[in-house]
């Protein structure tokens, strides 16, 4: 049976990022996917244009429906549309003993702030329930710290997309230290659009599968590569990449 994988994160309109990068990543890799839509965006290559928030007990309906049903194997956590959605996250996922993925989405690859000063605070309770937070370097920053991320008891992979190094180093970091860390030649495209989200949506992808958190990671990040150097070049700015053109059988 294939592994259950509820995403709870925000629509993206442009297909790049947020529930259509997550749903293409789980399917790609032999998931089902199912979702909690948090928000629903105007967006495409160049960043964001408008934002809409769901109803915090409309996103909890969301959740409690797909889980009663059809069940859940991990679940993936992307963009939030406030406080008070991160809040009734926390309260809906709390007694689901399943791997979660945690990515705090505050800034989109584009440079659109996505979550504010109250979201930000709420995400402790979600951190509490995470197996693995997967910040990139600035969202590693408004958190506090990797030993501030740790103290909530989740794993921490600390993403080097950001950074300026010739070489991007991922770093897993687990309750006695780093686990393990990997290190690549930048991939040069401007089509980066969705970077976090399928990766968070292709961890909990593998966790949901009975893979062991190293080797989910791993998967997840040369699914990334792939779909990097696969990127349809499409629209006029940060591109989405091309999830559907991976060929899975080789990573």
């Amino acid at each position: 049976m294939s592994a259950r994988i509820l995403i709870i994160a925000g629509s993206d309109s442009g297909g790049g990022a947020g529930v259509q990068a997550d749903i293409k990543s789980v399917t790609m890799l032999g998931g089902y996917a199912m979702s909690a839509i948090t928000a629903i965006t105007a967006q495409n290559t160049l960043g964001v244009q408008a934002v809409h928030a769901i109803p915090a007990e409309m996103v909890r309906a969301q959740i409690e429906s797909v889980v009663t049903d059809i069940g859940v194997d991990a679940i993936k956590i992307g963009m939030l549309g406030g406080a008070a959605t991160a809040e009734a996250v926390a309260d809906a996922i709390g007694g689901i003993e399943v791997p979660v993925v945690f990515d705090p989405v505050m800034v989109a690859t584009s440079g659109s702030v996505l979550a504010d000063a109250p979201t930000i605070a709420a995400f402790g309770r979600l951190m509490d329930l995470a197996w693995l937070t997967t910040p990139n370097l600035p969202e590693l920053e408004a958190l506090g710290g990797e030993e501030a991320i740790l103290a909530h008891g989740c794993a921490l992979l600390v993403k080097g997309g950001h950074g300026s190094d010739a070489l991007l180093t991922d770093r897993l970091i687990g309750e006695w230290g780093e686990v393990a860390r990997w290190q690549d030649a930048r991939i040069d495209t401007l089509h980066t659009h969705g970077t976090g989200c399928t990766l968070a949506s292709a961890i909990a992808t593998g966790l949901g599968q009975g893979l062991p958190m190293v080797q989910a990671v791993e998967r997840a990040r040369s699914f990334v590569r792939a779909a990097l150097a696969t990127a349809p070049g499409f629209g006029s700015g940060h591109g989405p990449m091309g999830h559907h053109l991976v060929d899975v059988a080789r990573l």
